[in-house]
């Protein structure tokens, strides 16, 4: 009967228990998912907040964790009051804190990917990503590092 359910249910379905898995793990850790997104977009180099604001776009899609910040700018603000970023004109980066933090964090999420993706191939699982991707660009979707120069 579960395989008769469509595409979105599944989807859906899973997106919400990893949005939850992540809620938990990281909270613990006293950082969103959000947060997360941003020290790894940040891991790549300064970026400002616009640039920040635009990589993150497709999460600020979703409703966020009860009493979590709503945009980019607050989850910004309570990691530089952490010390994990700092600004330095209109630019943000990781601190030597902050990369720390992230290297921890990176692997607290690594072991909540195997644990979701246990049972699963590594061919399928690239499977499921590319087929993903090309549903993806059917239905619109731009990818933005294929307009990079």
């Amino acid at each position: 009967m579960d395989a008769s359910r469509p595409l979105g249910y599944w989807l859906k379905l899973v997106d919400s228990l990893i949005s939850e898995q992540f809620t938990v793990s990281l909270e613990e850790h006293g950082v969103t998912r959000r947060q997360w997104q941003l020290l790894n977009v940040l891991a790549k180099g300064p970026a400002s907040g616009g640039e920040l604001t635009a990589a993150l776009a497709p999460f600020f899609g979703e409703p966020p964790a009860e009493g979590e910040p709503t945009s980019p700018s607050e989850h910004l603000t309570e990691l530089v009051e952490s010390g994990w970023v700092q600004e330095e004109g209109h630019n943000f980066m990781l601190t030597e804190r902050g990369a720390t933090s992230l290297d921890r964090l990176t692997s607290i999420v690594d072991t909540m990917r195997e644990e979701s993706s246990a049972g699963v191939s590594a061919e399928d699982y690239a499977t499921t990503v590319r087929s993903l991707r090309r549903m993806a660009l059917n239905l619109g979707w731009e990818d933005p590092a294929a307009k990079a120069p």
